[in-house]
């Protein structure tokens, strides 16, 4: 009997760190997931849309990658576009780094899964009220090889986030 109450206590514990962990970011302003299903193709676009946050404050950027053991390759390249709600669009052509030189996948998590927080640009001020767009696509292709990789294996979430800075 002692013992079941015991369980059930440590079970409760880390049921409520877990909670507090998860619920401990206070710098989140946006944070979106699309999921990839089974293969990333170059042709599919990942859109997400959010509000313009306070426009007197600046804010950081970032794309976030899910992947798997499935990826296969130590860097990951992406065109990311985002629109103003006046009209304005900037595009980059991004490359992060997915894996070190032994080939082992960067990123936090305990599981088969590996997520990236990956930085898109800092310090950036929304001074136009009104919705902006953010398209996220890939652009992979084999070292030497011309034609860009159609189907991406080994990602299944990407994910768009802003933040307040930290304010240390």
């Amino acid at each position: 009997m002692l013992k079941k109450l015991q369980n059930k206590v440590a079970f409760g514990g880390f049921m409520l760190l877990c909670i507090c962990l998860c619920s401990c970011d206070s710098n989140g302003v946006f944070d979106e997931y699309k999921t990839i299903p089974n293969v990333w193709n170059k042709n599919d676009i990942v859109n997400f849309k959010v509000q313009a946050p306070d426009s007197t404050n600046a804010y950081n950027l970032f794309v976030n990658v899910r992947n798997t053991k499935e990826y296969k390759y130590s860097n990951l390249f992406l065109i990311v576009e985002m629109s103003f709600p006046h009209g304005k669009t900037i595009k980059d052509t991004l490359e992060y780094k997915m894996a070190n030189a032994d080939g082992k996948l960067l990123g936090v998590g305990l599981t088969g899964i590996k997520e990236n927080k990956l930085w898109y640009k800092e310090g950036v001020v929304f001074n136009e009220s009104g919705e902006y767009s953010l398209k996220i696509q890939h652009a992979m292709r084999k070292n030497g090889s011309v034609n860009g990789i159609v189907d991406l294996e080994g990602v299944t979430d990407i994910g768009f986030r802003i933040e307040k800075p930290n304010q240390d």
